[in-house]
């Protein structure tokens, strides 16, 4: 299985997650808050968001254009450290570090 077919199962595993969590919003958040400059938009964003509308929504469109898809990131200890107290997002976690691990 290339990177390329691994990242995208993931991201549809992380995307079905997060629906199951009851955290997959039908409505995107405003175009200002998109715009966020900081890391993962942590001032105009939930954790989730970020996920869903940035993440998500950016590297399925590199792979649906065949674009060279981003190395040696690592989002993992920001979303332990956001959701330490909340054992409920354990898959959630687990997802992200397989995500973390292809794109190493």
């Amino acid at each position: 299985m290339t990177a390329t077919t691994q990242l995208f199962s993931l991201l549809q595993q992380l995307e079905l997650q997060l629906q199951h969590a009851q955290l997959w919003s039908e409505v995107p958040p405003s175009d200002e808050a998109l715009a966020s400059t900081q890391p993962f938009a942590i001032d105009t964003l939930e954790p989730e968001q970020w996920l869903q509308w940035i993440f998500i929504a950016r590297i399925k469109a590199m792979i649906a254009s065949g674009a060279a898809l981003p190395k040696g990131f690592s989002m993992a200890p920001y979303f332990v450290e956001v959701w330490k107290n909340d054992a409920s997002k354990s898959e959630l976690l687990m997802l992200i570090k397989q995500i973390d691990g292809v794109c190493a």
